[in-house]
């Protein structure tokens, strides 16, 4: 079964269609004579219908005989006019006889008629009742015609003869007939693009927010309101420009209606909660990860896209800390501060912006940022545990150092080789202890006499815990000696009497 689409693009190629075969033979009339008019073809004044103007009248005859080819036709026509020349016989004659009535048909034309149409312009000059032609060709079936004078009249009925303007083969079956197969692809083509047009704007009117949506409904309508006035005003300029002036005022009062409404969106209250959930690639940055610093480097590789954005509380916080009687307390937060500082040299950081949707001011920095992040659509940047929980459970997204670090640590596999510095002794007899890059501990058997030396260690099993890896190695190239077997307990034989 053909889909709704197919339909609808079916519908509007036969419209095309039907559309072109009406008003495309008027185009190509006015094209015509527009052509006519630059080319200085001569055409008479127009006459008013009241006015009296000349009409000319004559025998017509068309040599279109079936079966016969368009050569054959035009040798009978050159003998039938020099038989009429040699006033053997008339046209009147012998279309009174092909027609069978008393009195012959005749074809009326007037002055403008004659000069309009470039096959009737010979007949200008046959003027004398009697006078023939000569051999011309009609327009539509392409075969010979003569025209002999008949007589000249005055102010016949101009709906009876209208006059012969535009293309004269505009509205031949085979140009009708390219017309509408030109109208169908044009019209099919129209139906395609207004159907995926449809479609787009479904998706887009899917996927906004109900907050745009109140918007934009909300300023369409203050839109068409406030241009009611000028509608009314402007209503007696025509037919014309009223329709389109009525168009253009709506569309402009309702563009800057829904322009003024999005620009107070901050105090718009379906606004608010149309920006719960939505991604807006803000990086928000809680006190913790400043503290750290890593997050300065993160940022220089590239790997943080979006806006930056510190909130004034926990700048606050940040401040507080730095302000501590505590040497390591104070020394945290004054790190906090010049992280703080080099990300607003190097990057665009808001503080405070966007401090509104955060709550009140008495509830916890963690419940802010959480509520801050909802509010924006925004990504919270932290290392801190619990927060990360809650954040989470709340459906707002978490960007953890901690976990970054981790994802990154090399993944070690039993068999591969590594150098370690071994650092210390092991909690088992013989095992050296030694440190990866990453903080990894590493565990290594035989490795007690080589405690502040660099050694290579073969990777023997790795255990994946709670607190992250336990890499387990053996000293590569120590042969261990083998044990000596055990002696065996013998049991003295006690021999029978």
């Amino acid at each position: 079964m053909a889909s709704a689409r197919f339909w609808v693009i079916v519908a509007f190629a036969l419209a095309g269609a039907v559309a072109s075969v009406v008003g495309m033979p008027s185009v190509l009339d006015w094209v015509f004579d527009t052509v006519q008019e630059m080319s200085g073809a001569s055409r008479v004044a127009p006459v008013s219908e009241a006015a009296p103007r000349p009409t000319y009248r004559f025998y017509r005859l068309v040599f279109g005989e079936p079966g016969t080819s368009r050569e054959q036709r035009r040798e009978e026509a050159e003998r039938t006019a020099a038989s009429i020349r040699r006033g053997e016989t008339t046209l009147g004659a012998i279309v009174q006889a092909r027609a069978g009535v008393s009195e012959a048909p005749v074809v009326s034309y007037t002055e403008g008629k004659l000069t309009d149409r470039n096959e009737l312009r010979p007949l200008l000059s046959v003027r004398r009742p009697g006078q023939l032609s000569p051999v011309l060709t009609d327009p539509e079936t392409k075969s010979p015609v003569l025209y002999e004078f008949l007589d000249q009249r005055e102010a016949l009925d101009p709906a009876a003869e209208p006059p012969a303007r535009g293309y004269p083969g505009a509205r031949q079956t085979h140009v009708l007939a390219a017309l509408a197969v030109l109208g169908a692809v044009i019209g099919a083509g129209l139906g395609a693009l207004m159907v995926r047009g449809f479609d787009r704007s479904s998706e887009a009117w899917q996927r906004m927010d109900t907050g745009d949506k109140v918007t934009l409904f909300i300023g369409v309508f203050a839109g068409i309101v406030g241009s009611l006035p000028f509608l009314i005003a402007f209503g007696n300029l025509g037919p014309v420009v009223a329709p389109l002036l009525t168009m253009g005022l709506t569309i402009g009062f309702s563009a800057l209606a829904v322009q003024a409404l999005r620009s107070m969106e901050d105090v718009l209250p379906w606004a608010q909660k149309g920006r719960v959930g939505k991604r807006s690639g803000i990086k928000v940055f809680d006190t913790n990860v400043l503290i750290d610093g890593r997050i300065f480097d993160l940022a220089r590789t590239g790997f943080l896209e979006g806006e930056f954005y510190v909130p004034k509380f926990v700048l606050a916080e940040l401040q507080h800390i730095a302000d501590s009687s505590d040497a390591l307390r104070r020394q945290r937060g004054r790190r906090g501060l010049d992280v703080l500082r080099l990300l607003q040299d190097d990057f665009t950081v808001e503080v405070g912006t966007h401090d509104k949707f955060a709550g009140d001011d008495r509830e916890p920095v963690d419940a802010r940022l959480v509520k801050l992040a909802q509010a924006l659509g925004a990504d919270l940047v932290s290392n801190d545990y619990n927060l990360n929980k809650v954040a989470s459970i709340q459906k707002v997204r978490v960007l953890n150092v901690n976990d970054l670090a981790l994802a990154l640590r090399p993944n070690l596999l039993p068999g591969e080789t590594i150098d370690l510095l071994i650092i210390r002794e092991g909690s088992q007899a013989g095992q050296g202890v030694g440190y990866l890059d990453d903080g990894t501990m590493v565990v290594v058997e035989g490795a007690k006499p080589f405690v502040g030396e660099t050694i290579h260690v073969s990777v023997t099993q790795v255990i994946q815990t709670e607190r992250g890896k336990l890499i387990f190695g053996e000293v590569e190239g120590l042969e261990t000696e083998p044990e000596p077997p055990k002696p065996r307990r013998s049991t003295p034989r006690t021999g029978r009497p």
